[in-house]
């Protein structure tokens, strides 16, 4: 009858883990560290819609147009006169879709709504990624939508 030793692991095989282990983590870690939350972008998104919706309340309110005026390299829009400026986070990328008479600049431009509620319509997207909200506005209703 022959007996069995138990044996440990050696240092070299620990160390041999332990180094397999870092270079994992070293690689999937930025995959998944990295970049803007969903929450984060969907909050942004939410924000561009609420701006949307007030300017859209404001021209109905006082019976004459409203305009939403963004900055698209700063990742910035206001509501004329109002001077506050709402920006979003830098990482998060913002492109405007507007008829042509409202761009102001390369990178400026806006969203007209009429007092009757009515819009030129348009469309902002927010991206982060492979992930991206467009906030509509409808030229018609001027109802805004935010879609995934």
């Amino acid at each position: 009858m022959t007996t069995r030793q138990n044996r440990g692991v050696t240092l070299l095989e620990l160390l041999i883990v332990l180094v397999l282990m870092g270079l994992i983590a070293a690689m999937t870690i930025p995959i998944f560290g990295s970049g803007v939350s969903s929450t984060e972008l969907k909050s942004a998104a939410r924000e561009v819609a609420a701006g949307l919706r007030l300017a859209r309340s404001q021209a109905i309110a006082q019976r004459t147009e409203s305009v939403l005026v963004f900055d698209v390299a700063a990742r910035a829009f206001n509501i004329p006169p109002d001077t506050r400026v709402h920006t979003i986070s830098p990482h998060i990328d913002m492109k405007l879709y507007t008829a042509q008479r409202d761009i102001v600049a390369d990178n400026v431009g806006a969203i007209r709504f009429y007092p009757d509620g009515g819009s030129n319509g348009g469309r902002v997207t927010l991206a982060a990624g492979e992930r991206k909200f467009d906030v509509d506005v409808d030229w018609l209703t001027g109802r805004v939508a935010i879609l995934e």
